[in-house]
């Protein structure tokens, strides 16, 4: 993760209230298990879990949109805080529901949206959003579409790449993290 962001991205991630996610390749590495029983498994980074928690402590609202449904992500986002109402299941117009989701909190100016996605359907939800990032592995047409690619892959700590990116921008990660950590603080 880039210790000191350019000046550009930095004042565009100063604006951001709202992240929005995509789920399979994002908040998960894409892959889909299945049970006998039809039910399916999804697993999540604890990392992008704490990152989703310490965004909405610091102020900045979350919001799921993915094309499929499953019981998992209400689960898994529940536990996190995210608001029911900012959790979008079996999407089949991501743009549309972003921008239901943007009238409901009240956001006029795109440039306060950031949106993460990795694959073709997330296009239209990546260019709707002000800022637009993807994991490390997202498909190459998504890739060129966003302002930031991360380093890590999906499912395993792009969310809290960016989260964190998101936090330092704003100056707020000292103050979500402090009771952790401390300027300087080193491994003895």
């Amino acid at each position: 993760m880039p210790s000191h962001l350019p000046t550009d991205v930095r004042e565009r991630l100063e604006r951001v209230r709202l992240l929005v996610l995509d789920v399979d390749g994002v908040l998960t590495d894409g892959t889909l298990i299945y049970s006998k029983d039809g039910e399916d498994r999804k697993r999540f980074s604890a990392r992008d879990g704490l990152a989703i928690r310490l965004l909405l402590k610091a102020g900045i609202e979350i919001a799921v949109i993915t094309g499929r449904s499953s019981e998992v992500v209400n689960t898994r986002c529940g536990e996190l805080g995210v608001r029911p109402e900012l959790i979008v299941l079996g999407s089949r117009d991501k743009n549309a529901d972003l921008e239901r989701i943007e009238r409901l909190l009240g956001i006029e100016d795109r440039t306060e949206v950031a949106a993460m996605g990795d694959d073709l359907p997330d296009l239209p939800l990546l260019a709707r959003a002000g800022f637009a990032a993807c994991p490390a592995d997202a498909a190459p047409e998504v890739i060129a579409a966003c302002d930031l690619v991360c380093g890590a892959v999906g499912g395993r700590g792009a969310v809290r790449e960016l989260g964190e990116l998101l936090l330092k921008a704003q100056g707020k990660w000292m103050e979500q993290v402090g009771d952790w950590v401390t300027p300087g603080m080193q491994r003895r």
